[in-house]
């Protein structure tokens, strides 16, 4: 055993019964059901100490050997929310016009998206979140970060909980390529921009494309293999 390895009792372990765990299964199954991705965004603030918050619980999520090899930038200043729709939108138009090929924008049909990113300046929060590609010692040296996509992505995903949690809509937004994120947000060349979150209140009169709601039942998502 590694002369580093120092095991500690679980800090908070919990224990349900079989009955409370039920409950709280379906309990957030149902809470997650009404998550919805919005386009439509009030312009209703959002203190930052919900978005540090949220951010907090996806600094919490497992990561190869735990390296956390993820940053975020919360963005709120009205200039740099318009230079980031303007560069995104320039890569929209690229997209649409025929760098997505036909088959990628037939399936984006039904969702109803297009060239125009209003919601990156119409909510009141942009977060957008960078993988890094691999860690930085204080002397500058590099050492390797381990399963950056997979860590990265559960990270993401207790973001998007957490701010559903708290009440909040978010839309994700990935502009292919990106790398113009990493320029307006003054991020280092190790560090790249996965993911664009716009984050506020839904406005009184958004809406979801009837698509959206059609999810896989639990057959299709799941396969049991059991002694049972």
């Amino acid at each position: 055993m590694s002369k580093d390895y120092e095991p500690i009792p679980i800090p908070d372990h919990i224990s349900k019964g079989e009955g409370e765990m039920r409950a709280a299964a379906e309990a957030f199954r149902a809470e997650m059901g009404r998550r919805h991705t919005v386009r439509d965004f009030a312009t209703t603030p959002v203190p930052r100490a919900v978005i540090d918050d949220c951010v907090a619980a996806a600094g919490l999520a497992p990561s190869g050997a735990n390296h956390q090899p993820w940053h975020f930038v919360a963005i709120s200043d009205p200039k740099i929310k318009a230079e980031i729709r303007r560069a995104a939108e320039e890569e929209e138009e690229r997209f649409y016009a025929g760098a997505a090929g036909d088959e990628w924008l037939s399936a984006l049909e039904p969702i109803g998206t297009g060239v125009s990113k209003p919601h990156l300046e119409d909510a009141p929060w942009l977060i957008v979140i960078f993988a890094q590609r691999y860690g930085l010692r204080e002397d500058g040296s590099r050492f390797k970060h381990y399963y950056v996509p997979e860590s990265t992505g559960i990270a993401s995903g207790f973001l998007i909980a957490a701010l559903h949690h708290a009440g909040l809509s978010c839309l994700t937004h990935t502009p292919a390529p990106m790398n113009f994120l990493r320029d307006i947000c003054g991020r280092p060349e190790h560090e790249k921009p996965i993911m664009i979150l716009a984050v506020g209140h839904a406005a009184a009169d958004a809406t979801v494309p009837q698509s959206a709601k059609k999810k896989k039942p639990l057959s299709e998502i799941m396969t049991v293999l059991s002694e049972d």
